[in-house]
């Protein structure tokens, strides 16, 4: 019977994910999205709902298929999906996690999305590509005022509708992205797709893209050289009159992880797009994107290193050895509030960014103060925190010993997931290299971060010569920038140490910013988790896991 083995903790399941988050409910709060609190709950009973954690686990072990044709030889290039991930794609659709921050734009509006993000990305990660996408393909569209009568009402839907139909026949579409060749990968300049203009705005585009994430979205942005350069166009995958644009499926990549969802090598001939910004200027029309898909890879961190820490707490409250709990051992409690520290921090840091660009949008704020901040400290969080991930879910796998290893648990699935997000929109380098890019190019944005970090000068002797380390880094990089390239890892590093460092003093309980200042800054940090000074507060820092 199900509850009887002994020793053995019981599922995880029944959880309001959203209202246990305390890390998660104060950055709501913090940050003007209160009033979102009562609809997050909810989303955060679905996503910790038995159902919602059985759809989850089912799309991940049914892998979607390609069908590049039909039984009779003909182009069909669709891909089928187990229905579970359809249940979950929808979910998140109905309750905003795409576009909600801006169809009802106000105060907070892209924090409140950015948690119901979270939610629904801490238990399957899968689905959030497409709906990450989605969000993001807003502000490019947006810029092109034929195109956003048109495709943001569609995108600002909350229904979902699966089968490739016009989109116009749908209650909401989603959209996704192909940028990158198999001769460039982050260097897009060097594509070779070309597009031949066909007139009113469209063209005919020919080529391939190495990588397609969620292909049987509705409409994807797509970069293809024109005489005057790269341009961006919207490519539909069915046209008004109910015709497939040619979009030809090669294959499915074969991924390490991020199963549920599909990704694909795809190839256009004469495919018709629609031009978004002007000639020559498709990597300006889609940087909007590449910034929100950015800030969208932190979340999505964060949200896999609460379900990890979550996951690893409930086992350790629940399973005794030697006489007593788990969570009741020293040395486990140490690596437990360790693992949360890193969550918290992560998320702290995540919902800053998010505060930014509501600000930036005008909702609240001084908006071109955070619209700079945002330009340079989403590059610094997406270098770090997507670093922080495959290791940490890698210690939280561990905490449950051989069952954390099994596929019948979610951490094994959790682990594949992390990396990811270090590699998705920008590896290492080009993400700590785009860091120097803000700083040469954009003076004011390192101004604004360090007038970010100012903020917490004098609290805390140790985030004080933490500041000391990052900005004399920021100094010397404004200064010399060719020699900032060497070790431009180190500096989006020390940044990034210090915002969370600077966030957590500034808003967290003093027992987890202690915590965090003398595990990651102190004379006496180490690189392993669960090494925490004797002073730390381990048992209040659980209390809010």
């Amino acid at each position: 019977m199900p509850g009887t083995a002994p020793n053995q903790p019981p599922p995880r399941v029944g959880v309001d994910e959203f209202s246990t988050n305390a890390a998660l409910v104060d950055g709501v709060r913090r940050y003007g999205a209160g009033w979102a609190a009562g609809a997050l709950a909810t989303a955060g009973r679905l996503v910790g709902s038995a159902e919602f954690q059985e759809n989850a686990r089912l799309a991940n072990l049914h892998p979607p298929v390609l069908h590049a044709l039909d039984r009779y030889g003909e182009r069909l290039d669709e891909v089928e999906y187990h229905p579970a991930y359809h249940r979950v794609l929808g979910d998140a659709v109905a309750h905003g996690a795409h576009t909600s921050a801006w169809a009802d734009p106000r105060a907070g509006a892209h924090v409140a999305r950015a948690a119901a993000f979270m939610l629904f990305a801490q238990v399957e990660p899968g689905h959030a590509c497409p709906v990450s996408m989605t969000h993001a393909a807003v502000p490019a569209l947006a810029s092109e005022p034929g195109l956003a009568d048109v495709w943001l009402p569609r995108l600002y839907g909350t229904g979902y509708e699966p089968r490739l139909i016009p989109a116009a026949q749908k209650p909401g579409a989603l959209v996704g992205m192909a940028m990158t060749e198999r001769q460039g990968g982050s260097d897009v300049r060097a594509n070779t797709t070309t597009a031949v203009d066909a007139g009113g705005g469209t063209a005919l585009i020919t080529g391939h893209k190495w990588f397609c994430s969620a292909p049987m979205s509705d409409a994807f942005l797509v970069l293809a050289q024109e005489p005057a350069g790269l341009s961006c166009f919207l490519v539909p995958r069915v046209l008004d009159d109910g015709s497939r644009n040619p979009f030809r499926l090669v294959r499915l990549k074969s991924k390490l992880g991020n199963r549920a969802n599909a990704s694909a090598e795809v190839e256009f001939e004469d495919t018709v797009g629609w031009r978004v910004g002007e000639p020559g200027r498709g990597v300006r029309a889609i940087i909007g994107m590449v910034h929100e898909t950015r800030l969208d890879c932190v979340l999505g961190t964060a949200a896999g290193m609460r379900q990890a820490v979550a996951e690893a707490v409930w086992h350790a409250r629940h399973r005794r050895a030697f006489g007593r709990f788990l969570i009741d051992q020293p040395a486990m409690a140490a690596v437990l509030a360790d693992l949360a520290l890193e969550s918290e921090a992560a998320t702290a840091l995540g919902l800053r960014l998010a505060a930014a660009d509501d600000a930036a949008r005008g909702q609240a704020g001084d908006g071109d103060r955070e619209r700079a901040f945002a330009r340079i400290a989403t590059a610094v969080a997406k270098y770090w925190v997507c670093k922080r991930g495959p290791a940490h879910a890698a210690e939280a796998l561990e905490c449950l010993g051989g069952n954390g290893y099994t596929e019948d648990f979610p951490l094994a699935m959790r682990y594949r997931e992390q990396p990811v997000m270090a590699i998705w929109e920008g590896s290492g380098n080009v993400v700590a290299l785009d860091v120097l890019r803000a700083i040469a190019r954009e003076p004011t944005s390192a101004e604004a971060l360090a007038d970010e970090l100012e903020q917490q000068r004098g609290v805390d002797p140790v985030l004080d010569a933490q500041l000391g380390r990052a900005l004399s880094l920021l100094a010397d990089a404004t200064r010399e920038p060719e020699e900032a390239q060497a070790w431009a890892r180190r500096l989006a590093e020390e940044l990034a140490l210090a915002l969370q460092g600077a966030l957590l003093v500034g808003h967290a309980p003093s027992s987890v910013a202690e915590g965090f200042l003398a595990a990651r800054l102190g004379e006496k940090r180490t690189l392993g988790y669960g090494c925490l000074p004797d002073t730390a507060r381990t048992a209040e820092i659980l209390a809010r896991v």
